[in-house]
């Protein structure tokens, strides 16, 4: 086109400091244990705010946020591994911290 000067345009990267851990809302949490059928039937979202409470799901913050519980990732995935019975030793040969007792 005449007249048009066309600009390349390249993603813009942005880069943190620090690498953030990623956060499950605890109701992504229960979808993914009913869609994928983790534990049937699924536990109530009071158990699994029990969960979030005595340290097994651990979470960011001491209770929930301004946008509801928020259960890091690593942790959820630490505990169904407990759930299935896979230990501790498993976790140091990939590098991940122990789960929290």
């Amino acid at each position: 086109m005449e007249g048009i000067e066309v600009m390349e345009t390249r993603p813009m990267k942005q880069t943190f400091e620090f690498s953030p851990r990623v956060k499950i809302r605890l109701s992504e949490i229960e979808r993914l244990i009913k869609k994928h059928r983790i534990i049937v039937p699924p536990p109530s979202r009071q158990t699994l705010i029990k969960l979030c409470e005595d340290g097994t799901l651990e979470t960011a913050g001491s209770g929930p946020t301004l946008i509801g519980w928020l259960v890091f990732e690593d942790s959820f995935h630490a505990w169904l591994r407990k759930l299935d019975g896979a230990d501790d030793e498993e976790d140091k040969h990939r590098g991940r911290k122990p789960f929290p007792r």
